[in-house]
């Protein structure tokens, strides 16, 4: 193969050519800002490039490995990180004019162990600012585009990250995940997109939307590429309190399992009104897939799953509200250049700093928290968010695996959704669910609706993660979807 063609090629297929010494880690480097250079402009998948410091990177590999050094799976690597996540000297401005000129003292927990495993960052992607958006639309700097359409959004908010793996920018990326804002741009995109368990990746150094729902996840070309990262990215961290104190087996002895005997289940709440008729389609044809490899399926219900969007967005907001508030204008981040006192720069410094969504869920987080809201609007959300947790906890003690679409239609069209907050807001319905209960999540690449990619949604109990995996990779290799690339 030529090497400037190496970008195309999996994190797996990489590590094992770098192995046997047929290419450098330099050399896989070339190719990938190669392709960087041919498509960014199309894409706009970066908010900043870090060639000086992936280079240094690279060649502090290649040494190590002449030496005979025994190096890991992640060695080497080229990827891409959310610009959410705190990088230590390296612009970290989560697509918002409020932290446009930040650059962390620290890096965030994950990214120090993705560097200790020898990967190698490329750039910082694009988001939907502070992680609050569907479409990354709500950007300060840039509108990402759909590598598969050019017209049409990539989902968010971590939507720069899809697409940089989509069109081979990066070999697998970090995001974050609060409702949904890895595994539905995984499904517009094409690729892997893997929400954990809550608390077994730490979340130290990941700017905070909501606490009790953010999560650090990947993006993949592949289901093993996706086992591969996870062993890297999992395990207890002193400096999260959320962080859970378990051992995590290694995530690669769940490929290429038997899947004879799994108990899948199908909640038809998310099979009803509001998902298009080719997506269901595809769905359900990625569940007979499953089916006649000997797993047995059956339709659920989950009543209070209709509940899902209202909770989330209540939670999610008020926490938002609490979280921004130490953007202030007085201790980092931007600050008003005109104010006459100290409350008016607060206001000036926030109402310049913050973009329209973040405001809107600034002020509806304020609003639910209020005196007069907090019983009728934010308690009673927890209250249900306790009713939907014991409804999952209820399935999958019959069910290995729940199954759904991920997203309820294909891409939308930049612009198409962006004045309808309504209908914004509700294309979370499949994925939210997973956030409120704490439960790790799959999007999977299973077919294409005019064109255009979709992805099935697999999830599992709290620690069901080989689950996920195994069943994921069976479909992977009784199907070919993953392997369509978009044309640049």
């Amino acid at each position: 193969m030529n090497t400037l063609d190496l970008f195309s090629l999996t994190l797996h297929e990489i590590r094992d050519m770098m192995r046997n010494g047929e290419i450098s880690s330099k050399e896989v480097l070339d190719s990938v800002y190669g392709r960087i250079e041919a498509v960014e402009d199309k894409i706009e998948a970066y908010l900043t490039l870090t060639k000086d410091y992936a280079y240094e990177a690279a060649e502090s590999i290649d040494k190590r490995r002449l030496k005979g050094e025994k190096l890991g799976d992640l060695a080497g690597i080229p990827m891409a990180v959310k610009d959410n996540i705190s990088t230590k000297g390296i612009k970290t401005t989560c697509a918002s004019k409020m932290l446009e000129n930040y650059i962390p003292p620290f890096d965030a927990h994950v990214f120090e162990k993705l560097k200790e495993a020898g990967a190698i960052l490329v750039g910082k992607t694009n988001l939907d600012e502070f992680a609050m958006g569907c479409s990354t639309e709500t950007s300060a700097f840039k509108i990402t585009k759909n590598p598969w359409d050019l017209e049409r959004v990539p989902g968010g908010s971590s939507g720069g990250s899809a697409a940089a793996v989509a069109a081979d920018e990066a070999y697998f990326a970090i995001g974050s995940d609060t409702g949904g804002s890895m595994r539905q741009p995984a499904s517009l995109c094409g690729v892997i997109g893997f929400k954990p368990t809550y608390g077994a990746i730490s979340r130290y150094g990941l700017v905070a939307f909501a606490s009790s729902f953010d999560q650090i996840g990947t993006f993949a070309k592949d289901v093993e590429d996706c086992a591969i990262i996870l062993n890297y990215l999992y395990g207890y961290d002193e400096k999260d309190t959320t962080s859970l104190p378990i051992e995590f087996g290694d995530f690669k002895e769940a490929l290429n399992k038997d899947i004879k005997g799994m108990k899948i289940g199908l909640p038809k709440e998310y099979y009803d009104k509001g998902i298009d008729g080719e997506v269901k389609e595809m769905i359900l044809d990625g569940v007979k897939v499953l089916e006649r490899l000997g797993a047995h399926v059956e339709e659920i219900s989950l009543p209070y799953a209709k509940y899902a969007v209202p909770v989330y967005y209540i939670i999610s907001s008020s926490e938002a509200s609490s979280n921004l508030a130490r953007f202030d204008g007085v201790r980092y981040g931007y600050r008003a250049k005109e104010y006459k006192d100290l409350e008016e720069l607060y206001v000036n410094s926030r109402s310049q700093g913050f973009g329209s969504e973040v405001k809107f869920r600034i002020m509806l987080g304020t609003y639910s928290l209020s005196s007069k809201c907090y019983d009728t609007h934010y308690n009673r959300a927890l209250k249900v968010r306790r009713l939907i947790k014991q409804e999952l906890e209820e399935a999958f003690v019959k069910y290995d695996i729940l199954i759904t679409p991920t997203y309820p239609t294909i891409a939308s069209k930049i612009g198409e959704k962006s004045e309808d907050l309504v209908a914004m807001y509700m294309s979370d319905i499949c994925t939210v669910t997973a956030n409120i209960a704490g439960i790790p999540a799959m999007s999977i690449p299973c077919g294409f609706s005019k064109g255009l990619p979709v992805g099935m949604q697999i999830m599992s109990k709290a620690m069901g993660e080989a689950d996920i995996i195994k069943a994921a990779h069976a479909f992977e290799k009784n199907t070919n979807y993953y392997k369509n690339k978009p044309t640049l």
